[in-house]
């Protein structure tokens, strides 16, 4: 057994998709002991800020300490820049590493357990397995990786094979589900185990576990949940009522199991980044308004020198909703091609003064920008801004038909959420859609009637924007709640937790409503 660390060790607890209200309400309501024990002992407060305005590359924000606007991930599908080309994204392509790269060379030994949006780094002394049970998404996919390369053979012996346990089956039966259900509560059991077991081996400096069943769980089991019920979805099982709840509690009795074999002066920090809420896919709406008020310019059929492609007419003779139900039966890497075809291929960029970057909820907006776009027709300055304000003129004059009210919650623009130009990596709006129990097929402007076709992915829920920051131990002020807490100032602070100098390239700052002035200063 190594000696002692000469520090409190640092412990984060990295909950994927905690809600905030879910965990502050069975916290207090005795589900979540664990939890509820950090928040009695320290501070809490709400993660928030410009990097929330979406859901991808939040930890590698959090992680990293360096702000999507220069790490550059979005969504799993984005905007290769400088083409039309739309490509699959990954963590593995985000410009930033994690905090920890800064001990390399250091005699602090670290301890990484499926850290979202986090791939093993060479040369730091420890442990590291990456995406052995994450929620990872179907693309792109990436394998289970470990450093030292035997950690691999310790993690199947002990956790076994790694399993992908999908978030989204429309065709599923309760029966399924409760299958489902039974498969995330193993896995925490067995999360539990493999973390135990790989913790007793050494002691560390600094301990990250990803925790990411409850992503899971609340995807799959949103519509069986008691409001969802009420309002007056299809019946579902009562059995998985309470499925999400029942995992959130299993999650913290792992983790009570895993403080407990931690030193007791462990600074342990919770923090989830989103939450869960009632959403339905947005992808055609936003390329419907952008089209029809001439923003996003149609290909002239009859326009082009050459040949017809024979492919191209076959395309356009098939109605778009028959293409969109072929093309749902293929399997995903022709999918993600044919859509990446048609992006490319569908729009007269020379005409076109904005596009959408095809995305399920959230959706993107990209001013095609001379100087920037390979076939850019708007000028920097004056007329950007003057694209912009239109812009967000027309998406909050949007209308649900069934309700009646506003179907964009915010716009918000890039140049004000991080500041600088317009940026180069990732798109210039990004439209948050009001939250719905319903799908909207179409939507009213002043102008016209935005519509789009049912999607084969017809998911009933997303993620919500904020989530929980709790934070207890000896370098921790013990001040209950703080309100709202930015990730980019998370990096900075696990710094100085780690009697680590904060590097000078870090937007964000050390907090000092977190840390006693003993570690503040250190």
């Amino acid at each position: 057994m190594a000696a002692k660390p000469n520090a409190s060790p640092l412990v984060i607890l990295a909950y994927d998709a905690g809600d905030l209200d879910f965990l502050l309400n069975w916290a207090r309501e005795g589900y979540l002991p664990t939890l509820q024990s950090i928040l009695e002992r320290g501070c809490w407060g709400r993660t928030a800020g410009p990097e929330h305005v979406c859901e991808h590359g939040s930890w590698v924000t959090t992680f990293s300490g360096v702000s999507r606007r220069e790490h550059g991930y979005y969504s799993y599908r984005q905007l290769n820049p400088g083409t039309y080309e739309l490509v699959n994204f990954s963590p593995q392509n985000a410009i930033g590493v994690p905090f920890w790269h800064q001990l390399l060379g250091s005699d602090k030994k670290v301890a990484v357990i499926d850290a979202p949006e986090v791939l093993p780094l060479s040369g730091l002394r420890g442990i590291q397995l990456s995406n052995w049970a994450t929620h990872q998404p179907d693309v792109p996919a990436l394998p289970p990786s470990a450093e030292p390369a035997g950690l691999m053979t310790v993690a199947r012996r002990v956790f076994g094979p790694s399993v992908y346990i999908s978030e989204y089956n429309p065709q599923s039966s309760p029966a399924e589900d409760r299958q489902i259900y039974q498969r995330l509560m193993e896995r925490t059991r067995k999360r539990g185990a493999l973390c135990r077991h790989l913790l007793a081996q050494d002691q560390y400096d600094l301990v990250v576990i990803g925790l990411h069943e409850s992503h899971k769980a609340s995807h799959r089991f949103w519509e069986y949940r008691s409001e969802a019920q009420r309002r007056g979805s299809t019946p579902r099982d009562p059995d998985l009522r309470d499925a999400i709840r029942n995992i959130y509690a299993s999650t913290d009795r792992e983790l009570g199991l895993v403080l407990r074999q931690l030193p007791e002066d462990a600074n342990v920090i919770f923090v989830s980044l989103y939450g869960m809420k009632d959403e339905y896919p947005t992808t055609g709406l936003m390329e419907s308004l952008l089209r029809q008020l001439g923003y996003q310019a149609p290909v002239d059929p009859v326009a082009g020198s050459g040949p017809p492609d024979p492919l191209k007419l076959l395309r356009r003779a098939i109605p778009e909703s028959v293409r969109v139900s072929i093309s749902h039966r293929l399997p995903k890497r022709i999918q993600e091609r044919l859509l990446a075809d048609r992006f490319r291929s569908s729009t007269n960029w020379q005409k076109t003064t904005a596009f959408a970057i095809t995305a399920l909820f959230t959706s993107f907006i990209r001013i095609n920008l001379r100087g920037r776009e390979p076939q850019g027709v708007v000028t920097a300055g004056v007329e950007y801004e003057a694209v912009l304000n239109r812009l967000e003129a027309d998406l909050m004059q949007l209308v649900d038909p069934i309700t009646g009210g506003n179907a964009v919650h915010r716009v918000a623009r890039t140049v004000e959420l991080f500041g600088g130009g317009p940026p180069d990596l990732i798109p210039d709006l990004f439209v948050e859609w009001t939250p719905t129990t319903h799908f909207r097929p179409s939507l009213i402007h002043p102008k016209a009637e935005i519509t789009q076709d049912t999607p084969g992915y017809l998911r009933g829920n997303e993620h919500s924007h904020h989530g929980l920051f709790a934070a207890a131990g000896p370098a921790i002020k013990a001040r209950g709640e703080l309100g709202d807490i930015s990730i980019l100032d998370l990096a900075p602070t696990f710094f100085r937790l780690l009697n680590q100098e904060v590097p000078p390239t870090l937007r964000g700052r050390v907090l000092p409503e977190v840390l006693r002035e003993s570690a503040h200063t250190a």
